[in-house]
């Protein structure tokens, strides 16, 4: 009985795509995760004098720390930090890099209206410039023909 429900199943598993199919010599117990984070380089962890480990930050690193708000000196900042108070203070910093570039791809848009509707006003649009562009290239060409 049970070999021919194994027939079925294999069968049936020709039809199932390959992302859900089971691979050969998987054990279905372990669990697979799709996010992993990645591991630390060897070189970048370092031990403090009391011991608790601490990533020694670059310069950059240094200013992110204190842009974020992290620390109020340069001189604050100590010779070794955790790795995650880096980590914050970039991930700080991008979020407000993003709303500085939202707030001034808002202002490039209200400005880029007013503009237009000024120049609305002067009746100019690009279709008549490309028409006196074109007029003024015609009358260049006739008048360099001898």
């Amino acid at each position: 009985m049970w070999g021919r429900a194994d027939k079925a199943v294999k069968l049936l598993g020709r039809n199932i795509p390959s992302v859900l199919r089971m691979t050969k010599g998987v054990d279905p117990k372990i669990g697979r995760r799709l996010c992993i984070k990645p591991q630390q380089d060897l070189q970048s962890k370092r031990r403090s004098a009391s011991g608790v480990p601490g990533y020694k930050p670059t310069l950059w690193e240094r200013r992110f720390l204190l842009w974020a708000g992290h620390f109020k000196k340069l001189e604050d900042i100590p010779d070794t930090v955790s790795l995650e108070t880096v980590q914050a203070a970039k991930t700080t910093l991008r979020i407000k890099f993003s709303y500085v570039m939202i707030a001034l791809t808002i202002v490039g848009c209200i400005t880029m209206v007013i503009r237009g509707k000024q120049g609305m006003k002067r009746h100019e649009s690009l279709t008549n410039i490309n028409l006196e562009k074109k007029a003024q290239w015609k009358a260049e060409g006739a008048s360099a023909k001898p």
